[in-house]
């Protein structure tokens, strides 16, 4: 009986890791991954702010004010699906896994000067625009919560995946630049400003935060288990002062999310 009771715990135990490699397998994200070159090559491409990505994204401010200052959802999404200001996030990203902290600093300045454009554009549009009642998409803009913040984190998650597999044709990013919403916040940031209405500004530029940073953050994740290749040396020192910077900024930026659910949960 005794040989019998070792065959049944050692066919229990084949079991057991077939079951775990096929969940392993389910969920893992190398297998059809890009080559870190393809990577690359497409990470940075998509971060230029220069040429017709600049221009692209002047288009899809103009379009989300012009959604926005009359409440039509159509048009608010149509300026999300073309504005390239993702990309940038995600070169970031991209650029602060492979070490490359000269390459990250270009970009968070890219990234700065697209803000301002952005919020500068749109704070003339709606001190021409005749429409000065804040419409409910721009109300929408201007109250976060912790909610935001799962969907900024699962967007980049989804978007960093869908820019890292090898096949091209994928319409993950349009679905996550719909979900996260980048470019609609900057611009209730321009009608905040033109109307003087501070609080508003405060709960967009806020959204604003949620929404890149946790993009950013997500995908630096899931290049970290991607085990992109480090193009500077950097000490260990070094790269654990930066992790310990980025979980910092992690809780600080939380924080108001989770006491503005509170209130809504309360309220």
């Amino acid at each position: 009986m005794e040989p019998d009771k070792n065959n049944n715990n050692e066919s229990n135990i084949e079991e057991k890791d077939s079951f775990r490699d096929i969940v392993k397998r389910t969920f893992s994200l190398h297998e059809d991954v890009a080559t870190h070159e393809e990577i690359k090559d497409r990470l940075l491409a998509g971060g230029r702010i220069t040429g017709t990505n600049m221009l692209v994204m002047l288009c899809a401010i103009m379009i989300a004010s012009i959604g926005l200052n009359t409440g039509s959802t159509a048009v608010i999404i149509g300026a999300m699906l073309i504005s390239p200001i993702m990309g940038t996030i995600l070169a970031t990203a991209f650029c602060v896994e492979s070490a490359n902290l000269f390459l990250a600093r270009r970009h968070l300045l890219g990234f700065a000067m697209q803000i301002v454009i952005s919020v500068g554009a749109s704070t003339i549009f709606f001190l021409i625009s005749p429409v000065k009642e804040p419409t409910t998409e721009l109300i929408a803009r201007t109250d976060p919560s912790f909610f935001d913040v799962l969907i900024a984190t699962f967007g980049g998650i989804a978007g960093i995946i869908g820019q890292t597999r090898s096949d091209k044709v994928t319409n993950i990013i349009p679905g996550v630049a719909i979900a996260t919403a980048l470019m609609p916040p900057l611009c209730t940031c321009g009608y905040s400003i033109a109307n003087g209405n501070w609080h508003m500004l405060s709960g967009a530029a806020y959204l604003f935060l949620i929404n890149a940073y946790f993009i950013f953050l997500s995908s630096s994740v899931i290049l970290s288990i991607l085990k992109i290749p480090k193009t500077h040396d950097i000490s260990d020192s070094r790269w654990k002062r930066l992790r310990r910077y980025m979980a910092i900024a992690t809780i600080i930026i939380v924080i108001p999310s989770i006491y503005f659910i509170i209130q809504i949960a309360i309220g």
